[in-house]
């Protein structure tokens, strides 16, 4: 793989034989410089498995599954598993992946990938967190099938990322190449499961020098017109035509601030053209369907308001008509920020009701502090108030890495809720989660208690009045040898 940057991140990627070395005993962080080229690289210049002179290579891969820290050699040809299908549904197919820490805070990175074909896929992996393909942002790929492999290209703007000011940046970087057909991860740099985490054993990357994401100003303005004309039919009176003249209109607008800082801004946003909903199964369903958030108002870094309990569901807020969203970091600490309305209680409501044509003031703030080596610590509240109602929830959380193989997190909650006759109720919650793996052993404790007064509207919680205590330990058995069929083993209670 070579690796190189101008006003772009390009990423050109090659079937490379590895050298034949034993695997490493520990995992090091690895340093690389790039270089910067004056001239666009060319998807045909790789075709024939050569490369350029001017960019880096990256040719020491390692396995993490099935084997650990095995070297990686070149794949058997005619056996490239590829299909052209929608974006983000490539990853039962052969691709390749860009990490990228920009923040270099070993807490999140960016995720680029792409199968044979050139179709990308996208997404935000944090610490703690499953990944985020609700992420999507502006890049380029291409790709194309050869007789021993494939080849693919990645161009990522610079101004589809975020990072900080500096003159001189540093980041984490790390190299996938994923084959489904043998269960195969590998990566530059040596990434291992014999520590918990993944950005933390990325490697370093300079040679960025004198770049910004620009202050990447967009400004979205639209009006929808309609008019209709149709027989109106009462139940008594006379039947009459009449006629509907209906008019939207609205703008979306976003703007980074000193590079780090995302402010987005809607007035009367229009949703109509987002990604319809997957099917689910909503029959005889014990608990509420989530639905994922497709909205993108509320996606770009949505992990920065997530915490340990899904205390902000973006899609409670159905139909805002005045919203600004301030998201980012500046040093070690992150920062989320949501001030909006949702005309939606009042729209539903019984036109003789008091809460007619009523709407919802809803305000957010998430705020965590980084410490130590992978630890954090941060606070998060929320406020909704509707008509005379309200519903107000604070909460303290921490994720602590207790060493290479062990981390906890917990979380204390409370919310008082006031009705709109006066009456208050209110309730606790707590949360704590002890997860410790390795390449042999895996085990997770969580404990949950909810109080049954505990009401987070703005959130998303299955069920209250619970006390809940669960634990799950699973033992790994790879058996050796070349050739071996079977990849693991791996019985668990």
């Amino acid at each position: 793989m070579r690796l190189l940057a101008t006003t772009s991140l390009y990423l050109a990627c090659l079937t490379v034989a590895a050298r034949a070395q034993a695997p490493p005993a520990t995992t090091q962080l690895k340093r690389v410089e790039i270089p910067r080229i004056s001239t666009k690289p060319l998807i045909t210049e790789f075709l024939d498995g050569h490369s350029r002179a001017d960019m880096k290579q990256f040719d020491d891969f390692r396995q993490r599954n099935p084997g650990d820290g095995i070297p990686v050699c070149q794949s058997p040809s005619g056996r490239t598993r590829a299909r052209f299908s929608k974006r983000e549904d490539v990853l039962n197919d052969d691709i390749v992946g860009l990490f990228l820490d920009t923040w270099q805070d070993r807490q999140r990175a960016y995720e680029f990938f792409v199968n044979p074909l050139g179709i990308q896929a996208d997404a935000i992996t944090t610490e703690g967190q499953n990944d985020d393909f609700s992420f999507d942002t502006l890049w380029y790929s291409d790709g194309r099938l050869t007789p021993d492999g494939f080849v693919v290209t990645m161009a990522i703007p610079f101004k589809s990322l975020r990072f900080n000011s500096a003159d001189v940046q540093t980041w984490g970087l790390g190299l996938g190449r994923f084959i489904p057909e043998n269960n195969e991860s590998s990566f530059w740099p040596y990434i291992t499961q014999k520590v918990a985490g993944f950005a933390p054993q990325l490697g370093i990357m300079t040679g960025l020098t004198e770049i910004s994401p620009g202050r990447n100003i967009r400004f979205t303005p639209y009006g929808a017109f309609g008019q209709s004309h149709f027989l109106d039919n009462p139940s008594n009176g006379n039947p009459s035509f009449k006629g509907k003249t209906d008019f939207r209109a609205g703008f979306d607008a976003k703007a980074v601030i000193h590079d780090s800082l995302t402010l987005d801004v809607a007035i009367n946003p229009d949703f109509s053209q987002v990604e319809s909903d997957d099917p689910q199964v909503t029959v005889n369903q014990r608990f509420e369907v989530q639905f994922p958030e497709k909205r993108p108002f509320f996606l770009e870094n949505a992990a920065f308001f997530s915490t340990p309990e899904n205390l902000f569901f973006s899609r409670r807020i159905v139909d805002p008509e005045f919203g600004a969203r301030l998201t980012g970091k500046l040093g070690r600490w992150s920062l989320g920020v949501l001030a909006i309305d949702d005309r939606s209680p009042g729209a539903k409501a019984d036109p003789f009701s008091p809460d007619s044509g009523k709407r919802a003031q809803i305000g957010i703030v998430r705020v965590q502090r980084e410490f130590a080596k992978e630890s954090s610590v941060g606070m998060f509240l929320s406020d909704r108030v509707f008509n005379g109602s309200s519903n107000r929830v604070a909460a303290i959380d921490t994720r602590l890495k207790l060493n290479g193989n062990w981390t906890f997190k917990g979380q204390a909650i409370s919310s008082q809720t006031t009705n709109a006759d006066g009456s208050r109720t209110g309730g606790d919650a707590f949360s704590a989660d002890l997860n410790g793996s390795n390449r042999k052993w895996f085990y997770d404790l969580t404990y949950t208690d909810r109080s049954e007064g505990f009401n987070a509207q703005l959130g998303y919680i299955q069920r209250t009045n619970i006390r809940q205590a669960q634990q799950f330990v699973s033992r790994h058995f790879r058996p050796k040898g070349e050739h071996r069929r079977l990849v693991s083993i791996s019985p668990n209670l």
